[in-house]
């Protein structure tokens, strides 16, 4: 199956029809949920010192933010977000499902404009990859590159992070990546999760813009763990994701035996409104209950 980096450019592929196709896909919702999570995991955002567990709510920069399923997963979490995203399509979408971030159309190849020190931290999901990809003439990989993190390490505050989750193509792409990364201030490294595995592996390119305030000397840039062994940490967050995914098919399940009638209906607009064809016309005998075949 061919990369859709080569296919096209990001502002073509996701095009309107794309656009729609991806936001409403329960599949894609869940893998960039869970991605999102990971990434906020890896960022290691300040909390309160009386509740551990609850983040301080921070400015976050979602990078190739599209139609604003990770930045939900960053409202949900308390934090105030900016999204940038070169496909106007995508950020048409996220103006419909009027997500709280505030947006913005933006090619990161050419670099950003913000004011220096004003981010707590970046995120981005299956973004940085495009930008090893020249579909013009004009554009360098390695420029583009370089114009990107060097831009975005100014607008970090110091001892921020920035998580990085994308499909590097080969060894030599990786390299290229974080050899820019690191001549721009930042230091770091990839932390692959299940490295072993070919349907879960990720990878997360997490980078620093230096010692955090107040740190002790081991933590300051030590990488977080990733996830493939069986210590007690993955083991629960292997927990918290059965528990999502039981959550999810339980309220699918609720919402068809509460009225199978409605349900097939809202089915039948669904592909209706993604341009499906073949949809049957409603009538009296939609989901009607049919009897036992003896």
């Amino acid at each position: 199956m061919s990369r859709p980096e080569h296919l096209a450019p990001p502002e073509v592929f996701y095009g309107d029809t794309e656009a729609s196709k991806y936001t409403g896909n329960s599949r894609v919702q869940n893998i960039q949920a869970e991605m999102t999570l990971r990434c906020l995991e890896l960022l290691c955002l300040p909390t309160y010192p009386d509740s551990p567990d609850v983040p301080i709510p921070s400015l976050l920069l979602d990078i190739g933010c599209g139609s604003g399923l990770s930045g939900e997963i960053l409202t949900e979490h308390g934090h105030t977000w900016i999204g940038c995203d070169i496909a106007p399509s995508m950020l048409e979408v996220a103006l419909e499902n009027e997500v709280e971030g505030d947006l913005f159309l933006q090619d990161i190849g050419q670099g950003f404009g913000f004011r220096p020190g004003v981010f707590d931290g970046a995120i981005s999901v299956s973004v940085i990859q495009w930008l090893c990809n020249a579909d013009k003439n004009s554009n360098s990989p390695p420029q583009r590159l370089s114009l990107f993190f060097n831009t975005l390490f100014g607008s970090l505050k110091r001892g921020a992070r920035a998580i990085f989750q994308f499909y590097p193509e080969s060894d030599d792409q990786i390299n290229l990546i974080m050899g820019i990364a690191t001549r721009a201030g930042f230091t770091g490294g990839l932390v692959v999760d299940y490295p072993n595995s070919k349907k879960a592996k990720k990878f997360y390119l997490c980078l620093m813009t230096g010692p955090s305030p107040g740190a002790s000397a081991s933590a300051k840039m030590e990488l977080p763990a990733a996830y493939g062994t069986e210590d007690a940490h993955t083991v629960q967050y292997e927990k918290g994701r059965n528990k999502r995914e039981e959550r999810s098919h339980g309220r699918k399940g609720k919402k068809k035996d509460a009225s199978a009638k409605d349900w097939i209906l809202r089915k039948k607009s669904l592909y209706r409104q993604r341009g499906k064809e073949g949809v049957p016309n409603d009538s009296k005998f939609t989901g009607r209950k049919r009897k036992a075949q003896f």
